[in-house]
């Protein structure tokens, strides 16, 4: 209550209760900050300041085919014309307006700094803009009558009270902001799956949230990622609140040979790298996150994001991907509070009732463009027609008007004589002599003829319903095709457990597990996780894949050695190799051996794997030579020789061997020597062996293998000739290796391959396990003889050139 006291110097000072006072501003503040600032009207959208910035936009012609302007002068536009609010508020709404990562369509076009996910944009007087295409179907037909224009601040102008919105803009870009008492956060959209929700509720008014869904899944976010767990998702399409968890998209992938990394490439929604950075950085110096050796930012422009965590070896890259996803932002949630302006009031809506609301604006904004229309069609064929009834009698027409004394008395003959409306006389009176040609006659009869056509179509559409709302889902369909995209986030109904303390912590060291390690002709190598009793299935031959040439059993953690052509043994752990499943055992997408050992492929070949214990292990040179290497004690070294070699020479097959196995070489010459393996003394490391096959002068052992007599077979390539082009790529052969007598050692050994004209011996051989696969140098399937020969046939004619053999994955 408040009382009158006396005057002052002039002055009148009134008493007023203070309660009533502030509770009477602070609704009036509530409202201006509901109604006119933080909550998007659920017709189009938007919030005032943004509707103001495209509105004073499309004012100012900064339509997509023109130049961008200084966003300094549009935000001084909008805010002395519409916007009485400071300048750093109106240049926020129209930076997030053009941020692809902000907006799922975006309505404006920037050009310059606008900033990023961790970073501000640059000030206004650098950056530029205008509006993106999507904004032009937003600010459609807003000269047809199609929305209320109110006044401006200062009652200088008028601004449109909504924008027709020919998309459902709310739902596509979604919104936040925070009022008085309430908030506002709505999840972005697709365009596409929402139209056609639309649609469908448009043709089925009675449409129930699982048959929208059915279109609308879900939300679909600028920066992709993955949403876990739907049923938040539907609490929220239900009642207008829920939430939901949205992961990065990661994929594990080689760094270095021996490391791997956990490559990002897509991030939760308005989650910038360098914030997960940050959090990954505090996890491991609160040793709360375990593994992880770097992080790095590869981001560009020309491949997006590309955030790099590498992993410590021995790590389990899946296992630490969890604990990231535990402690830092890789894994985020979202509250969605569909709470938007109804009628000028705040309301909490659901999918349905958002979709009403947009259709029946829709509806409006279509009924009253098309009554906007039919009246200017209507007016312009009634002009039309009076043109056409003074042309037939133009010269009365112009007697008439001659005769008179003045323009009124002119009107007045021409309604007299011809019986207008003061419209029609105007407008003779206002006509150029030249539209009074016959051809205008002609022009003025086709054009009444076409608006009484468009005249009765508007009316129809007026007066059908159905129509009506044909003609706003054709419009949504349009909408649709041209700014319509792909889904960026993937949907799954797997749900996301929130860390727990009393969780027992989760093992991230990959685990000591017997495996096998798989080298292919082409130098790759994978690893394959097995049980004690569980084999790896054998693989069918493809049209790609890498051949088997070596293959050994081992453990994860444990230690292996591989054998290089230059008589070393590299020691090696196969926990970082890539890991395939026993039933896909193909190495073709495996790591290169070399690199993984750190050798230069150009200088030391890797030809065969073997455990540092158990058989001797059998190797064959070049110049004929064999040696069988008693299995430690090894020196306690990374690599060491385990065969002195001669200048020149150089292995070409290594394998373990014990006593009763078959030890084998083929020389270019076409000759194959078998003798068994405890014809070989087992020597030291340091040893430089003993004759293994007497070679002619000139040839060289091309292959050396321990087999099985009973089961192995011998593929044989012929080398040919250059100067004989009908040759081709050689001839090819198979044959059991049982079909070759064992003789002794440092013999000669018998013909493995006769040799036609033009063949000056053998290029490539190869003794193992039937299948026998042949392979091009980059691990390509070569066809090769299936049926076994004699051991001296000729061979038959190669379709393509095989570079290597090997077998399938046992």
């Amino acid at each position: 209550m408040s009382t009158t006291g006396p005057d002052l110097a002039g002055e009148r000072i009134e008493d007023v209760d203070v309660s009533s006072e502030m509770q009477g501003s602070f609704l009036e503040y509530a409202y201006s900050v509901i109604y006119s600032r933080a909550l998007p009207d659920a017709r189009d959208g938007l919030k005032p300041v943004q509707r103001r910035i495209l509105y004073q936009m499309a004012d100012m012609g900064l339509r997509p085919d023109r130049g961008h302007v200084k966003c300094a002068r549009v935000v001084g536009d909008v805010m002395g014309k519409l916007h009485p609010h400071g300048d750093s508020a109106i240049y926020d709404a129209l930076v997030r307006m053009a941020q692809p990562w902000a907006m799922r369509l975006p309505l404006l076009d920037g050009h310059g700094n606008f900033g990023s996910l961790d970073d501000g944009p640059a000030a206004y007087r650098y950056t530029e803009v205008r509006l993106a295409q999507p904004a032009m179907a937003m600010v459609a037909d807003l000269d047809e009558d199609v929305v209320d224009f109110v006044p401006n601040f200062d009652n200088q102008l008028d601004q449109p009270e909504v924008l027709p919105a020919s998309f459902p803009n709310l739902l596509v870009n979604g919104a936040s902001g925070i009022a008085v008492g309430m908030a506002t956060n709505m999840a972005p959209h697709n365009l596409a799956e929402v139209v056609a929700g639309v649609r469908h509720l448009i043709e089925h008014p009675d449409a129930t949230l699982e048959d929208v869904m059915r279109f609308v899944p879900g939300p679909d976010l600028p920066s992709g990622g993955t949403i876990v767990g739907l049923a938040g998702v539907r609490d929220a399409y239900a009642t207008g609140r829920g939430a939901f968890r949205t992961r990065a998209k990661v994929q594990v992938e080689p760094v270095t040979a021996r490391k791997s990394g956990l490559v990002v490439t897509e991030l939760p929604y308005l989650v910038g790298p360098e914030r997960v950075i940050e959090k990954i950085k505090d996890g491991v110096q609160a040793k709360k996150l375990a593994g992880i050796a770097d992080v790095n930012d590869y981001s560009d422009q020309n491949q997006g994001l590309r955030l790099v965590i590498e992993i410590k070896t021995g790590f389990d890259p899946m296992a630490v991907l969890e604990q990231l996803y535990r402690y830092t932002p890789l894994e985020d949630s979202f509250s969605i509070n569909n709470v938007a302006l109804v009628d000028g009031g705040p309301r909490t809506l659901g999918l349905l009732d958002l979709m009403r609301v947009y259709i029946q604006h829709r509806l409006d904004v279509v009924t009253r463009r098309t009554r906007f229309r039919l009246a200017r069609r209507e007016e312009r064929l009634h002009l039309v027609e009076g043109l056409l009834i003074a042309i037939l009698d133009i010269d009365r027409v112009i007697a008439i008007i001659r005769g008179s004394d003045d323009t009124d008395a002119a009107r007045s003959g021409l309604m007299d004589a011809f019986s207008l409306s003061q419209a029609q006389a105007d407008y003779i009176l206002e006509l150029r002599l030249r539209r009074l040609t016959r051809f205008s006659t002609i022009e003025l009869e086709s054009e009444a003829e076409r608006l009484r056509d468009e005249i009765a179509q508007l009316r129809a559409l007026l007066a059908d319903p159905a129509l009506l709302r044909a003609a706003v889902s054709d419009e949504l369909a349009q909408a649709a095709e041209l700014f319509g995209t792909p889904r960026r986030t993937l949907l799954t109904e797997a749900t996301a457990a929130p860390p727990s303390r009393s969780a027992k912590a989760p093992v991230l060291e990959i685990q000591d597990v017997p495996c096998r390690v798989l080298l292919s002709s082409a130098g790759n190598a994978v690893r394959v996780d097995v049980g004690p009793d569980v084999a790896v299935e054998p693989q069918r031959r493809r049209a790609r894949h890498d051949a088997i040439v070596s293959q050994v059993d081992g453990t994860s953690r444990g230690e292996l050695g591989a054998i290089t052509d230059r008589g070393r043994l590299v020691r090696f752990t196969p926990v970082d190799l890539p890991v395939v499943p026993p039933a896909a055992a193909q190495p073709a997408a495996g790591t290169p051996i070399a690199a993984y050992l750190g050798l230069d492929p150009k200088q030391e070949r890797v030809l065969a794997l073997v455990r540092l214990d158990g058989d001797p292990i059998a190797i064959g040179t070049a110049a004929g030579v064999v040696k069988r290497v008693a299995p430690g004690p090894w020196p306690n070294k990374p690599s060491f020789d385990v065969i002195a070699l001669k200048p020149g020479d150089r292995v070409v097959g290594a394998a373990h061997a014990p006593e009763e196995a078959s030890l084998v070489f083929v020389s270019s010459e076409a000759q194959l020597l078998r003798f068994p393996a405890g014809a070989v003394r087992p020597q030291g490391a340091g040893a430089g062996g003993m004759a293994g096959i007497a070679l002619p002068a000139g040839a060289t052992a091309i292959a050396f293998a321990v087999a099985d007599a009973l089961t192995g077979v011998v593929a044989t390539v012929s080398a040919v000739d250059g100067t004989v082009e009908a040759l081709g790529t050689g001839r090819g052969k198979l044959s059991s290796l049982l079909d070759f007598p064992a003789k002794g050692r440092a013999t000669g050994g018998v013909r493995a391959q006769t040799l036609a004209r033009g063949e000056t011996g053998l290029r490539l051989a190869w003794v193992g396990p039937s299948p026998a696969l042949g392979a091009s140098k980059d691990g390509v399937a070569r066809a090769f003889p299936t049926d076994l020969s004699k051991r001296d046939a000729l061979g038959t004619p190669l379709d393509a050139q095989v570079d290597a053999f090997g077998t399938a994955a046992r």
